[in-house]
């Protein structure tokens, strides 16, 4: 297996001289972290087993200034009582510790109740990451900017705007929301609302589209219903909608999750959907296709959102500044509308 008067090894340089090979391909060997060939990673960790080696990943990672590990942060400053079960994070965390797992990192993830403006400084100082990912800018643009001036290893899953001095990865919102207005008006529907909170960048630039791509005597009438995100608080604005006597024949939805509330809701006023109502949402999450009816949506494309907000922070961890990308959407038709 091994020279025997190689001498003893105490150190990951000692391993890999014995191995023949560099020192982080031993250490992508030992940490299961990072792409390795199969043969080569079994036949240094055997060399480590033979010699009783074993490394100290905490003292390596204080020797070369860094953590081994990604913050991923979602802060919410607009919606206080969303949660991480949330189907759309779900779906975005699983992708990113993916992705970054294929990268050599640990997903470090912190949901986030900003209290004043310094709440990013004081996670950057505590030094537990080499970077921060923050999915949605919720209302905190100002703190993002300010931090971006300074630090570069940060990149944020949201709306892109000229003015913001952050980098984003994000789908192209104002064209997801004419897709949706297109489809309503493609149906024959007129009488139209849009549900969901304009204080937050994503969902203002969805109800943007929505209206520019609308008729002039469509637009001048369309309801915009201030609906918050959790299933249970966007059910009963819904219903209070619907008891209040309002009777659209087509709802734009700014997540999946407030349409599946919505026609929930439709359902205790006798709504039937798609027959009275029409129903588009935005996301297209998993349980999209398992409602009943089977919700139309805009699908922004969260695997290749995951992969590129990866590659991009990691490319700002080597030197690279980058630029934002924004996603095409696609409008994925089912039953709702």
């Amino acid at each position: 297996m091994t020279d025997e008067k190689a001498g003893p090894v105490r150190s990951i340089t000692d391993l890999a001289r014995i191995a023949g090979v560099s020192v982080s391909t031993v250490s992508r060997a030992l940490t299961a972290k990072g792409a390795l060939n199969t043969e080569t990673r079994r036949r240094i960790q055997a060399l480590a087993d033979h010699h009783g080696f074993r490394l100290n990943v905490a003292a390596q990672n204080l020797r070369l200034g860094r953590t081994g590990s990604i913050a991923v942060l979602l802060p919410l400053g607009h919606e206080r009582g969303q949660h991480l079960s949330d189907p759309f994070f779900m779906a975005m965390l699983g992708f990113l510790a993916d992705e970054l797992t294929e990268r050599g990192y640990d997903l470090l993830l912190s949901r986030v109740l900003p209290q004043g403006d310094d709440w990013l400084d004081a996670f950057i100082r505590a030094g537990r990451a080499d970077g921060i990912i923050i999915i949605g800018q919720s209302d905190q643009g100002a703190v993002l900017d300010a931090v971006a001036d300074r630090y570069r290893p940060l990149v944020i899953w949201g709306s892109h705007g000229p003015r913001n001095r952050y980098l984003t990865v994000g789908t192209d919102n104002i064209a997801g929301g004419q897709l949706a207005a297109h489809h309503l008006i493609d149906r024959g529907r007129r009488k139209l609302a849009f549900f969901g909170n304009v204080a937050v960048p994503e969902f203002a630039a969805r109800y943007q589209g929505f209206l520019a791509a609308l008729p002039d005597d469509v637009r001048g009438q369309v309801d915009l219903v201030h609906a918050h995100v959790t299933p249970e608080a966007s059910q009963s604005v819904a219903t209070a909608y619907f008891a209040a006597g309002n009777r659209p024949d087509g709802i734009f939805a700014a997540s999946d999750v407030t349409a599946m509330s919505v026609i929930a809701a439709a359902a205790d006023h006798g709504l039937r959907v798609p027959a009275d109502l029409s129903v588009v949402g935005f996301d297209d999450v998993p349980m999209a296709r398992l409602t009943n009816p089977q919700l139309t949506t805009i699908r922004q494309d969260i695997a290749q959102g995951a992969h590129l907000l990866a590659d991009l922070l990691v490319r700002r961890l080597g030197g690279d500044d980058g630029t934002s990308i924004q996603i095409a959407p696609t409008l994925i038709v089912r039953d709702s509308a």
